[in-house]
């Protein structure tokens, strides 16, 4: 038995590795590498699927983005973005479809509650009449398909138009946070009209 080898049924206790082993480790990715990345993914989504052909099924993969392929950590990314820009208008649009597919019943509601105080916006969101959970759910599909199916400024309006008159059916501060998002959607609108959304 030689002197480092402790023999049968004896601890050994691991070597550990000096300071240059942990120096030697690279860290992960560069925070601003994966932010570039990730406007770029979102920059392409919503600019380069257009002239991918008629893709019956690219609408439907879009639109189910959020619960494949990894867009979470996309969407993470996303939520640090301006308004001003693609990914940030991109994660405002996911998030509220994923608040819709959370609280169907509840965004229903607050649509409902909300008509009275925003016809105009009501009518361009386009909610069947009555609005219940799985209209909702419907228009928000809807809305995220029309990335890939038409205007992108289209999709914005109508989504804001959506948060402002749910917006309408809130009390308090969620009622002012959601109405700032369908701000922030409605000036996107305008900048990707202008072509200056960035």
């Amino acid at each position: 038995m030689s002197s480092t080898d402790p023999g049968p049924g004896r601890f050994h206790r691991p070597t550990l590795p000096g300071a240059a082993h942990f120096d030697a480790i690279e860290g992960g990715p560069d925070p601003a590498d994966l932010r570039t990345a990730a406007e770029q993914a979102a920059t392409a989504l919503v600019r380069g699927v257009h002239g991918s052909g008629e893709d019956p099924g690219l609408a439907d993969r879009v639109v189910h983005l959020a619960e494949t392929e990894g867009l979470d950590a996309l969407a993470e990314l996303w939520s640090t973005s301006p308004s001003d820009s693609v990914a940030g208008a991109l994660w405002r649009l996911f998030a509220l479809r994923t608040w819709v597919y959370a609280d169907p019943v509840g965004a229903a509601r607050e649509f409902a509650a909300g008509r009275a105080h925003r016809p105009v916006a009501e009518v361009v969101a386009g909610v069947p009449d009555p609005p219940g959970p799985d209209e909702v759910r419907l228009l928000l599909d809807e809305v995220l398909g029309g990335v890939v199916r038409g205007d992108f400024a289209d999709v914005l309006f109508r989504a804001a138009a959506f948060a402002r008159v749910t917006a309408g059916g809130r009390e308090g501060d969620d009622g002012a946070r959601l109405a700032a998002t369908a701000d922030e959607l409605e000036r996107a609108g305008h900048l990707e009209l202008e072509g200056r959304l960035g």
